[in-house]
C-alpha cells in the first residue's frame, strides 16, 4: 500500500511503500530525485527520463521525494550523474557519514520520519535552493518554449542547458516533456477525456499524447491509467 503527505521541507512529499504482493512496479518520471530507505540502507533515486520498473523487492519502502532541483544542493551530487540510476548513499558520500545518516534514520520512530529529519537537518545546514531553478521549473509547467524561458531569465540556451543538467539530470527541453507528461497525467486522472487533456497539458493533439506517453512510461494512455477513452 502506497501513502503520502507533504513534507515540513518546503516542495518536498514524504511516502511509504509497502507492497501487499511480490511483483513489478512503475515509477514515472517527474523531474524529482529521491532519498530511500529500504530494509535498514539508503539509497538515491536519481531523476528519470522514463519509467522505471521496479522488481517488488520485499518488505516497506520510505522515501523523501525532493522538489525538482533542490536535490543535488542537499546531497552534493549533480543530478546528470544519477539520470536514471538508483544507487546506494555510501556510493555518493564517505562511508562513515552516509552510515551515520542510516543510523539516525533507523533509530527513528519510523523510516520515514527520520527520512523527513534527515532532510531538514540538511537543508539547514545548506540553505536554500537557488531560486532561479524554481522560475525555470514554473516557466516550463506553465508550457512556455525552451527558448522564450532563457530569454526571460536572462540566460543563454546553452547556460540553460547547463544549469538543468546540474538541477534537474537533463536539459530543459527533457525537462519540460516531462513536466507535460505529469501536466496531462494529472488531468487525465481527474476524468478530463484524452482529447481535451492533450489540449490542455500542450501537446498537438492526442495521438501526441498517446505517442509521448508510450515513450515515457512504457504503456499506452488508456493501460496506464486503466480506461480506455
Amino acid at each position: 500500500m502506497y501513502a503520502e503527505r507533504a513534507s515540513r521541507l518546503t516542495g518536498a512529499v514524504v511516502w511509504t511503500n509497502s507492497p501487499v504482493e511480490p511483483g513489478t512496479g512503475r515509477v514515472l518520471p517527474d523531474g524529482c530525485m529521491d532519498l530511500l530507505w529500504h530494509d535498514g540502507r539508503l539509497l538515491v533515486a536519481g531523476p528519470d527520463t522514463r519509467a522505471h520498473v521496479t522488481e517488488g523487492a520485499p518488505g516497506p519502502w520510505a522515501g523523501v521525494r525532493f522538489a525538482p532541483g533542490t536535490a543535488p544542493g542537499l546531497l552534493g551530487v549533480p543530478a546528470h550523474e544519477l539520470r536514471d540510476r538508483r544507487v546506494e548513499l555510501t556510493d555518493l558520500w564517505p562511508t562513515a557519514r552516509a552510515r551515520h545518516l542510516a543510523a539516525r534514520v533507523n533509530a527513528a520512530p519510523d523510516p520515514a520520519s527520520g527520512l523527513e529529519e534527515a532532510a531538514l537537518s540538511r537543508a539547514a545546514g545548506t540553505g536554500p535552493p537557488d531560486p532561479l531553478l524554481r522560475r525555470i521549473v514554473a516557466a516550463l509547467e506553465a508550457g512556455r518554449p525552451v527558448a522564450a524561458t532563457a530569454d526571460e531569465l536572462g540566460l543563454g540556451p546553452r547556460q540553460l542547458h547547463r544549469r538543468s543538467l546540474a538541477a534537474f539530470g537533463y536539459g530543459p527541453k527533457t525537462l519540460a516533456r516531462v513536466l507535460r507528461l505529469q501536466r496531462g497525467l494529472a488531468l487525465a486522472r481527474e476524468g478530463v477525456p484524452l482529447a481535451e487533456t492533450a489540449v490542455r497539458a500542450g501537446y498537438a493533439d492526442q495521438a501526441h499524447l498517446a505517442r509521448d506517453v508510450k515513450e515515457l512510461t512504457g504503456l499506452p494512455p488508456g493501460r496506464l491509467l486503466g480506461r480506455s477513452g
